[in-house]
């Protein structure tokens, strides 16, 4: 039985195996906690398998993980099904719809022409079965990559935070079933090319301001995190800078966010989760926190990142790094624990 959260060390479920729910977040239902994300079990550098489904794991302390299986399986008879192991798909998000009792999944799909569109999934129940309702969307006529998507507890309404692929970020209204975008949108972050582009938004909201923590644009390969607050969902965004401070090689503790958990039980606990894609790098690899923070120098040739070829990972024995978040005014800070509880909060 596990006591404590361990960021960074391999984390296993109750059946011993490793969780698999990369890229993920957690909905709390019915006093349940429920974990999900990118199952890469089978996946190997070379294999031609990027997921084997959505996985899911229950739990009620946030330790101890029971693995629910597969709520979104691989689909292994249509090669186009943006579900099948070869098809490049990221970064699940659910969320509930009060209106129509509807579980509902959107999942980034990168296919291999560099368009990247949105599938949409939707439930009765948090554990599936989950019915494809949409595949191929290209919300607003544009490529879609790393999103979050958010629900105002007030009025129910939904927004979509994603990536304009190597652009922008994009706030995009949702429809009231929460299955497409209704047109409405704005704009933030014009950055113009990677590795500036923010992408993983990890959105938050805290004592009524608005909070984005995003990544830059570098693969696999973690780099400087980026907060930014606002006053509404569609901003404008406040630049506030690293949320991770005490990190001197500004690789965000050699992790990228995939979402922020608000713990319903505590009065001011948020959790950041984060994915720790490169375990194990190779010994040959440059120097990367040096190499970054030469490419992300204002007023230098950003040439060398483009030129640099960095190996895929291992994504099967990729690691998470949890961590609680601490507030001072607006700024986030995000501090190394080697191991922290959550019943030291209050």
């Amino acid at each position: 039985m596990q006591n404590a959260i361990r960021p960074g060390q391999p984390w296993l479920d109750t059946n011993g195996e490793r969780i698999q729910a990369h890229g993920g977040s957690i909905l709390a239902v019915d006093g349940t906690f429920y974990w999900y994300g990118e199952n890469k079990e089978r996946t190997a550098p070379g294999n031609g398998i990027w997921h084997w489904g959505v996985r899911c794991y229950a739990s009620t302390d946030l330790y101890n993980w029971e693995d629910r299986g597969l709520i979104i399986p691989p689909d292994l008879d249509d090669p186009e099904s943006p579900m099948h192991p070869a098809q490049l798909a990221d970064r699940p998000h659910i969320i509930y719809n009060a209106r129509t009792r509807k579980y509902v999944c959107w999942v980034k799909v990168m296919h291999r022409n560099n368009e990247q569109m949105s599938s949409v999934f939707t439930a009765d129940d948090i554990l599936g079965p989950y019915e494809l309702v949409r595949s191929g969307l290209r919300p607003l006529g544009m490529n879609a990559g790393d999103f979050d998507l958010v629900v105002d507890p007030s009025d129910g309404k939904a927004y979509y935070y994603f990536e304009r692929v190597h652009s922008e970020l994009i706030c995009a209204d949702l429809t009231d079933d929460y299955t497409d975008v209704t047109g409405n949108y704005s704009t933030h972050f014009p950055l113009g090319q990677p590795p500036f582009v923010r992408e993983a938004p990890a959105y938050f909201l805290r004592n009524r301001r608005h909070h984005l923590i995003t990544s830059g644009t570098t693969g696999y390969f973690p780099n400087q995190s980026e907060t930014a607050v606002a006053d509404s969902y569609h901003g404008p965004w406040t630049v506030i800078g690293d949320p991770h401070p005490g990190d001197a090689t500004r690789t965000s503790y050699r992790s990228q966010l995939s979402s922020i958990f608000k713990h319903p039980l505590k009065k001011d606990l948020y959790i950041a989760l984060g994915d720790r894609w490169v375990v194990n790098p190779p010994a040959d690899l440059p120097d990367i926190p040096a190499l970054f923070e030469k490419v992300f120098s204002p007023g230098t040739d950003h040439s060398e990142w483009g030129a640099v070829t960095l190996p895929d990972p291992d994504t099967s024995i990729a690691d998470y790094v949890w961590l609680p978040i601490r507030f001072n005014g607006d700024d986030v800070i995000i501090d190394w624990h080697d191991e922290w509880r959550v019943e030291d909060y209050d």
